[in-house]
């Protein structure tokens, strides 16, 4: 697994999940904000962005791996406190799995268009999404990289991706093999019991009632297709406390709509709620 670990070893830890088919390349303009006062920690998945990208035989590309990933990498790295936990998209089930069982060491959340429960009732899942877990989705993912250029093109709507930066989105997936982790996390989306992962969101979607006191801040591409105004209602729901920007004309890469924004944003949420030893200082 690679990942980043940019700015002194003892500041406040801030922990940043990816999700699918974006890496940690997602999360430039937040690290580069705040690695001068805060630990900016930055996984990219297995299969992702430059980590290994092993086949099914020596990896399980499920919800369950990710979670125990992220929780082996963090214990690597002696970061077991005081967490402020940036979750987007899948990083929203692997980053909120984890913390739902170490909520004691979770002091800040921020939300980007992402879940941490079940697709709302009132959502349809998206055909785009539904066509990836077919036999013919699977061969445009694998052959054709159609999930990862899709995206590129799609999930920022208030201007478009540099070439240069979309070379950048979709180098780590260059061919059939290094794909595997963009279609195996699609065909993992729980929608039923019977589902590998439905239970483990069974269980984090509960454990969210953790989090009722948790400084969050929640920060919203209203154009995104798949994590639209109907997972925001289910977040306002969940976490009433929380405080919440939208954002009308930008997409599912809301950081890459507005990184300026949100950047001031998150600094501002940080400065509201400092942590004892932020304080100190």
């Amino acid at each position: 697994m690679h990942y980043l670990d940019e700015g002194p070893r003892d500041a406040p830890p801030i922990v940043m999940v990816h999700g699918n088919p974006s890496w940690s390349i997602y999360f430039r303009a937040l690290v580069l904000a705040l690695r001068e006062t805060h630990r900016c920690i930055v996984p990219d998945h297995v299969g992702m962005g430059l980590s290994d990208k092993p086949n099914d035989v020596d990896y399980e590309y499920t919800l369950a791996s990710r979670i125990d990933d992220l929780g082996k990498l963090l214990d690597h790295l002696g970061v077991n406190r005081e967490i402020t936990l940036v979750v987007h998209d899948w990083g929203g089930g692997i980053g909120f799995g984890w913390a739902t069982r170490h909520a004691d060491r979770v002091a800040r959340l921020v939300v980007l268009n992402t879940a941490a429960f079940h697709l709302p009732q009132s959502k349809t899942f998206p055909a785009a999404l539904r066509l990836t877990r077919t036999p013919l989705g699977a061969l445009m993912v694998r052959g054709g990289n159609a999930f990862a250029r899709g995206a590129a093109y799609t999930c920022v709507t208030r201007k478009p991706m540099s070439p240069e930066l979309r070379r950048a989105y979709l180098a780590p997936y260059s061919d059939w093999s290094s794909r595997i982790a963009t279609l195996r996390f699609v065909q993992d989306i729980p929608l039923q019991p019977s589902d590998r992962a439905y239970a483990r969101i069974d269980e984090m979607a509960a454990g969210l009632a953790q989090f009722r006191q948790t400084p969050t801040l929640i920060a919203w591409g209203m154009r995104d297709f798949v994590f639209d105004h109907h997972f925001l209602a289910e977040w306002e729901k969940r976490m009433p406390h929380a405080e919440v920007h939208r954002f009308e004309d930008a997409g599912h890469y809301v950081l890459e709509d507005v990184p300026e924004v949100i950047v001031l944003l998150v600094k501002r949420f940080l400065a509201d709620h400092p942590l004892a030893r932020e304080r100190a200082a």
